[in-house]
């Protein structure tokens, strides 16, 4: 059975690359980063031209492979844009491994400063510095040894994410085998004074403890049976109930049912009815627990359902950027990937001032590749502001 050769690249494909040259500064200082072994000064692609043509990459959908964007370096141009000379297949392989990750994730923790929260009421901006944590995998090929998961055969890499909630981007990230403990990326990722919010995947109550220590906020959902000896039942205000809360109370100890120490401070416990079922008919009940005394019963209910915008967000950095095709076998070279994944989700956010959709990520495809006006596209990122941001899915 035959199969396919993808379309070749043709010039028609990047017309638009005379506004994509306003992300090159983005890049300016990594130009003589990995340089050093160069001492015969004849290199001819340098770190920031490689990151420039990963962004390339993922802004246009015609090029969807690494051949692909070794073939965008033989337009005329590609070269005249960005200063760069047509370029091998295994100089873009080699870059992988030449080019220090660390120094993209830097660029990527400076944008993810910038982003803004968009509030619309109280209840947000209570939770304006909310972030959720959580992990998704990058199917990884066999031979990629580092990339450990189940077995031999089955391989994959994992990017760790912390997204501002309510600020509509990842504000850091993690890249990982697949079987790498998500706990102990989590201690990576928070930062003194924020807000977290996980799931029960991340339960560990020394873990519950060295955050509250830190210090920072934290609302971590875990398992049903959970044990814990409370210390004073809070009533359940009527915005609570109506939320779903059921019962509210303050924890003296918290653990497990045959071992669980007296707390050095007060825990909170928040149970929250989801109006669901499990397999066995049961009504799903979610079991919350925070250090956030303060915060009101039906606000703790509701971070944790905002816990669901990071999944939204994997849906689309793998189904809409296309980052679940890997470029690079090397760790650093999938870290460069990711990393440069999420720049571009975050120049979507921040030029469009909300959580980038697939219908605005087209429309700038359009705009780069010369299709759609600078006008077009201010029109419709203003219809996008007159719009309300969708709900968080319960």
């Amino acid at each position: 059975m035959g199969f396919c050769l993808p379309a070749p690249v043709t010039a028609q494909d990047l017309q638009g690359l005379q506004y994509f040259r306003l992300l090159g500064p983005l890049f300016d200082h990594l130009h003589t980063a990995g340089t050093e072994r160069d001492r015969a000064g004849n290199r001819q692609l340098f770190y920031d031209q490689y990151a420039t043509l990963l962004l390339l990459y993922f802004f246009n959908p015609t090029v969807t492979s690494l051949r692909g964007l070794q073939q965008t370096t033989t337009l005329a141009q590609v070269q005249a844009r960005f200063g760069i000379r047509r370029t091998s297949l295994g100089a873009l392989s080699e870059a992988a491994s030449v080019f220090d990750a660390a120094l993209l994730h830097a660029v990527l923790t400076a944008l993810g400063a910038q982003l803004r929260p968009s509030l619309s009421g109280a209840e947000q901006a209570a939770l304006a510095s909310l972030t959720a944590v959580d992990g998704s995998l990058l199917p990884a090929l066999p031979r990629m040894v580092w990339a450990v998961w189940q077995d031999d055969q089955h391989r994959a890499a994992k990017m760790h994410v912390a997204f501002a909630v309510l600020r509509h981007g990842p504000v850091d990230v993690t890249v990982t085998a697949g079987n790498a403990s998500e706990r102990a990326e989590l201690r990576r990722l928070v930062q003194p004074g924020g807000f977290y919010v996980f799931d029960r995947g991340y339960t560990d109550y020394d873990l519950f403890q060295e955050l509250h220590d830190l210090p920072c906020s934290f609302i971590g959902r875990v398992k049903a049976n959970t044990a814990y000896e409370v210390q004073e039942e809070r009533p359940v205000a009527a915005a609570a109930q109506a939320a779903g809360v059921q019962r509210d109370a303050v924890l003296r100890r918290l653990g497990t049912a045959h071992h669980f120490q007296l707390l050095p401070q007060p825990f909170r416990v928040v149970c929250v009815a989801t109006g669901k079922t499990d397999s066995n008919g049961t009504p799903e009940v979610l079991v919350l627990v925070t250090n956030r005394l303060d915060l009101d019963a039906d606000l703790v209910a509701l971070a944790y359902r905002y816990r669901w915008a990071v999944e939204l967000f994997f849906r689309w950095v793998k189904c809409v950027l296309g980052c679940r095709h890997l470029l690079s076998q090397t760790a650093n070279g999938v870290r460069i990937q990711v990393y440069v994944a999420l720049i571009a989700s975050l120049l979507i956010s921040l030029w469009v001032g909300r959580a980038p959709t697939k219908r605005t990520y087209e429309m700038l495809c359009f705009y780069l590749s010369g299709w759609a006006s600078e006008t077009e596209l201010i029109a419709h990122i203003d219809r996008l502001h007159l719009k309300a941001p969708p709900p968080c899915k319960n």
